[in-house]
């Protein structure tokens, strides 16, 4: 009989052999009931008891779906607009699979994990992968021996194949470190089995292996030990170390984070194509071995970080286990832990929290499994969703955020996108759908709400992006694949603002006109949205009746979708209005489809008509009139400017290409209209710090 292995001796010695072999046995009667459950082929008798349990097993199954779908359809008639918006009910079928499944074969990989992780012999196949050292010096002095001229031939040209004793160096040092944790586990075993003390001279000594061997062995060592410093508050959780030093546990916590990709890309490393997304390392002997390793490895990394309070540390968690994903993106159950984890904290944590679990998120989308990236987007969107569902000064900022960083993530893939944004797009249309044709306040309701204004806002975010003019200039002129879900969401936007037209509505209005804004000047396509300001500005001034003065602070129109009832017929209100949208009005006739036509004179004619009209009409409020008044020069002159420009002109409408070329010279920020802008930008973003420096309580004046 051979000699016992040096794990298998340290594993009789710890005292858990009982243990193991009573999980064993637990594992095989689990085993057991599960192969019962889903029907056993046997013979005889048996066989004709387990088709019949089968057939009932399969009734109630069918009984139990038919009780489920009722359900669901019943609820579906009670669904809100946040439940619509959020698309629960597209989460039934797949969270009934996931529930299978870890009724099914999970329990059992989660049971073997469990108890792999749990012993330090799980893990020994590791420190076999470091042995090779020692069979190529065996081989190497059979090779002198029989063939020593190729050995000597060996010795003048590659010297570097003998020279090898680097890993076996760092082998012995480790080899020296077992006899003594062998000798440590004794002396516990004798005084009642006290764990081991994890000390800086013991992480020091597995930093070395690390860095100058890349040792695997050092790494099972430190990995073992890191998942003792994460489930060490647990009582139900085996482990093989104490740390009772807090700066032990945080160099170790560091430690792991830092140098485990390192090893990891050192041996099985993985492939970064050339659109940035990363491939999973090539089947091999090593990577099977290091595999369960690094999969208990990131459960135990995504069991830290809602326990990581310092924010530092916490980012560095993040950054860290991003690189990890290619080795364990095969593992679905991993993934989404990991995926839900970083949604909260790109939800709700610290700006460079947020940053840090988005750049995570972002590195989980770039896996070419199709499967994943469907899931990435679907599930930042409905953590973008319920985010949304209020707005107030302090909320905007993050939700801004939240908006930008899904837009990067979103115009990764454009192919990847059309499906979700599709179906989103869709569920708004349904949404308004229903207001237009029932009309009752509950419906009005579902539209008009910040999920359902914010939502539009970040699809014509990814739609400006995605079919930028610039954007698809730098591919070559090819067209995006969202580009045809542009027309619907104009549809979708324009008819929100028709449902309602009342005053307290305005401020929504405003919303929906300013996201269209953007999606106009990026995308250069022509959204007519004069219809919709001009009524907001000639309602203000000609109102009938004097505006009532009040004391109320002016509505801040970004952090509101209706007015309040103290502010109707207010001249704080009033001003509000017209300043915003005359500023709006000002944004879409400087946009590059509206200010850069060659038809610009004859565009806006009925604009200055409906202007005039409304200064002719109003009497009461001379400062908001003048803000229109101001705009309505501009405009005018801004005409004759254009006029002027073109009138050397010798091609006629029907050369597109050279009215097209036309357009694209002409220098917008130069225009009388284009400096009126530039001043108003700068008024309105230096009147924003004061703001906020006002609501964080900066640069306060107090009298006495």
């Amino acid at each position: 009989m051979g000699k016992a292995a040096k794990s298998s001796r340290k594993f009789a010695a710890s005292g858990k052999l009982k243990q193991a072999i009573q999980s064993r046995k637990k594992h095989q009667q689990m085993q057991k009931k599960i192969q019962g459950r889903r029907g056993a082929h046997g013979k005889g008798k048996q066989q004709a008891v387990t088709e019949v349990e089968g057939s009932e097993h399969d009734d109630d199954e069918e009984e139990e779906v038919k009780g489920v779908s009722k359900k669901a359809g019943k609820d579906a008639k009670k669904m809100t607009v946040e439940d619509f918006l959020g698309a629960e009910f597209m989460d039934d079928d797949s969270d009934a699979e996931e529930d299978e499944d870890d009724a099914g074969g999970d329990e059992l990989d989660t049971d073997e994990d469990e108890e792999d992780v749990a012993d330090d012999q799980s893990f020994a196949s590791v420190d076999d992968l470091e042995d090779h050292g020692t069979s190529h010096m065996l081989e190497l002095a059979q090779l002198a021996e029989k063939d020593p001229e190729f050995y000597k031939y060996l010795q003048e040209n590659d010297r570097e194949l003998l020279e090898f004793t680097t890993t076996q160096e760092g082998g012995d040092e480790m080899d020296d470190e077992d006899d003594v944790m062998d000798g440590d586990d004794n002396e516990d075993e004798e005084m009642g089995e006290e764990l081991p003390i994890l000390t800086t001279s013991i992480l020091k000594t597995w930093q070395k292996a690390l860095l100058e061997h890349r040792s695997l062995r050092a790494l099972r060592k430190l990995l073992i030990a890191f998942r003792s410093a994460v489930h060490m508050n647990e009582d139900d959780q085996v482990l093989l170390w104490r740390i009772d030093n807090a700066a032990v546990y945080t160099k170790l916590v560091t430690t792991s984070l830092r140098y485990t990709p390192i090893v990891l890309a050192h041996h099985i490393p993985y492939k970064t194509l050339s659109n940035g997304k990363f491939k999973q390392p090539s089947q091999s002997t090593k990577q099977k071995a290091l595999q369960k390793l690094t999969l208990a490895y990131f459960n135990n990394v995504v069991h830290l970080i809602p326990q990581l309070t310092d924010p530092e540390t916490l980012r560095l968690a993040l950054t860290e286990s991003a690189k990890i994903l290619p080795y364990v993106v095969s593992s679905r159950k991993a993934v989404k832990t990991y995926l839900k984890k970083c949604l909260e904290l790109w939800s709700t944590g610290e700006d460079d929290v947020r940053i840090a679990a988005f750049l995570a998120i972002r590195q989980l989308a770039c896996s070419t499994d199709d499967s994943i990236v469907d899931l990435v987007l679907k599930s930042t969107y409905l953590a973008l969703v319920r985010a949304c569902k209020s707005t107030s000064t302090y909320r905007l900022p993050s939700i801004t955020l939240m908006k930008n960083s899904a837009c990067e993530l979103f115009c990764v893939d454009h192919g990847a996108t059309y499906p979700h944004a599709f179906g989103y797009i869709r569920q708004l249309a349904i949404l308004l759908r229903g207001g237009m044709k029932t009309k009752t306040k509950e419906a009005y309701k579902q539209v008009y709400n910040w999920q359902y204004a914010h939502c539009v806002d970040f699809w014509a975010l990814v739609l400006g992006r995605a079919c930028d003019a610039h954007a698809e200039a730098g591919r070559g002129g090819q067209e995006s694949e969202l580009r045809p879900l542009i027309y619907p969401l104009v549809q979708v936007s324009l008819g929100a603002i028709k449902l309602i037209s009342n005053s307290r509505s305005y401020p929504f209005h405003l919303h929906i006109a300013r996201s269209m804004v953007y999606l106009t000047r990026h995308t250069r396509i022509y959204v007519p949205l004069t219809p919709y300001l001009l009524p907001i500005i000639s309602s203000t001034l000609t109102a009938s009746g004097k505006p009532k003065s009040s004391t109320l602070r002016p509505l801040d129109m970004e952090t509101h979708i209706r007015a309040p009832a103290q502010y109707v017929r207010t001249r704080v209100y009033a001003a509000g209005l017209v300043e915003e949208a005359v500023f709006l009005l000002a944004e879409w006739l400087g946009s590059g489809p509206v200010h850069g036509s060659v038809a610009f004179p004859e565009l806006v004619v009925p604009i200055i008509v409906t202007l005039r009209r409304t200064l002719k009409n109003c009497k009461e409020l001379g400062k908001e009139a003048g803000m229109v008044k101001g705009l309505l020069e501009r405009v005018e002159d801004c005409g004759k400017w254009i006029d002027q420009s073109r009138s050397g002109i010798n091609f006629g409408p029907g050369k597109m290409d050279e009215v097209e070329q036309w357009e694209d010279n002409v220098e917008i920020e130069e225009s009388p209209l284009g400096k009126y802008l530039k001043v108003q930008r700068k008024s309105r973003e230096k009147r924003k710090r004061m703001i906020d420096k006002a609501n964080k309580g900066e640069d306060e004046i107090l009298e006495d």
